[in-house]
C-alpha cells in the first residue's frame, strides 16, 4: 500500500483484483472523515487498510461501472454499515449512463473466475455535482469514452484529481468496447482535464499517477 499526502488531505492506495486496480482511500487529516474510491474487489484488504489508517468512511465513490472498479462496492458498503456507530455509507456515482455495466458485474466476474456483486448506487452523479469531505470539495466532471458514464473527481484546492480510466501516465483509457468512443475520450481530456492546470497531480485507475503537465507534454495519445 502506497501513500500520498496533500495539505490536510491524505490518501492511500490499495491495489486490488487481478486487474491491479488502484482503490483509493482519501481522508481529511483533521477529522479522519474518509471516502473510498473504486473498491473493485479484495474487500478484506480494503477494510484492513481502512483500519490501519484509523479513518471513518462516509461514502463510497465510483468513477465508472467496470467490474474492476465497482465489483467490491456492495460488499464494502455492507461491511462498513454493519460496524458499530456506522453511518449510512452511501455509494455514489458514476453517471447513470453506466447503469448497464453495474447490472452485469456478477456475470462478468463469473467469466473471470471470481465473485463480485452488482451495484445500484444510492446516488448517480452528473457533471456539476460535488462531493464534500470535511473542508475539501471534489467537483464531478463527466468524461465519457472509456465508458458512457465515466466521471472524475477534482479537488481544485488540493490540485489533485482521481481520474479512473480516462487518463494514465503515457496512455489513455481503452475505447475498444462496443460502447467505447475514442473521440469523446480525447475531447474530454483536452477540454476538461488539460485546462485544470499543469500542476494538478492525479491518481489513475491502474499504474502510477502523473500530473496534467507531464501528460500534456509527453503523452503520445494527446499529440493530435
Amino acid at each position: 500500500m502506497s501513500e500520498k499526502t496533500e495539505p490536510s488531505l491524505r490518501g492511500a492506495i490499495v491495489t486490488v483484483t487481478p486487474f491491479q486496480q488502484n482503490c483509493a482511500i482519501l481522508w481529511d487529516d483533521a477529522s479522519n472523515q474518509a471516502l473510498v474510491v473504486d473498491p473493485g474487489g479484495d474487500v478484506d484488504r480494503i477494510l484492513a487498510a481502512i483500519d490501519q489508517t484509523g479513518v471513518s468512511v462516509e461514502r463510497i465513490l465510483l468513477t465508472h461501472g467496470h467490474l474492476d472498479h465497482a465489483g467490491g462496492a456492495a460488499a464494502l458498503a455492507e461491511a462498513l454499515r454493519a460496524r458499530p456507530d456506522a453511518g449510512p455509507v452511501p455509494i455514489e456515482g458514476p453517471d447513470a449512463h453506466d447503469a448497464f455495466l453495474l447490472e452485469r458485474i456478477e456475470k462478468q466476474a463469473a467469466n473471470y473466475g471470481f465473485d463480485a456483486r452488482n451495484v445500484t448506487p444510492d446516488r448517480w452523479l452528473r457533471e456539476g455535482d460535488s462531493i464534500v469531505l470535511g473542508p475539501h470539495r471534489f467537483d464531478v466532471l463527466h468524461c465519457p469514452g472509456h465508458s458512457p458514464g465515466h466521471v472524475v473527481f477534482v479537488s481544485h484546492a488540493a490540485r489533485f484529481a482521481v481520474l479512473g480510466d480516462v487518463l494514465f501516465q503515457g496512455s489513455i483509457g481503452r475505447t475498444d468496447f462496443r460502447y467505447g468512443d475514442r473521440g469523446a475520450l480525447i475531447n474530454a481530456i483536452k477540454t476538461k482535464l488539460l485546462p485544470l492546470g499543469d500542476d494538478v497531480s492525479f491518481l489513475c485507475g491502474h499504474g502510477p499517477g502523473s500530473t496534467i503537465g507531464a501528460e500534456r507534454r509527453d503523452n503520445p495519445f494527446l499529440s493530435w
